[in-house]
């Protein structure tokens, strides 16, 4: 699995609904608005590298009131989440 984190930054009149589009396309397993030098952060997790040219460039970057993007590839997680899941599978409570 690839995880791209997508620096975005919009419109500021268009936030909510242009962060609701982002997330609403396939692939994009998350969106944050927040504080700071960017407006909306989105997660992207796709099994091929074809995929992220696919969602960044020909689809996120066209949702009306995107204005920019910049994209950082994952390489490895240190989630507490995710280590604590992993875990956890198959035991019984």
């Amino acid at each position: 699995m690839i995880t791209a984190i997508v620096l975005i930054h919009a419109v500021a009149d268009s936030i909510p609904e242009t962060a609701q589009a982002i997330a609403d396309i396939d692939g994009v397993s998350e969106v944050y608005s927040c504080a700071g030098d960017v407006d909306l952060i989105a997660l992207v997790r796709v099994s091929s590298h074809e995929e992220l040219a696919d969602i960044i460039p020909a689809k996120i970057g066209r949702v009306s009131g995107v204005i920019d993007t910049d994209t950082h590839i994952a390489f490895r997680s240190y989630s507490t989440a995710d280590t604590e899941s992993a875990f956890a599978l198959g035991a019984e409570e």
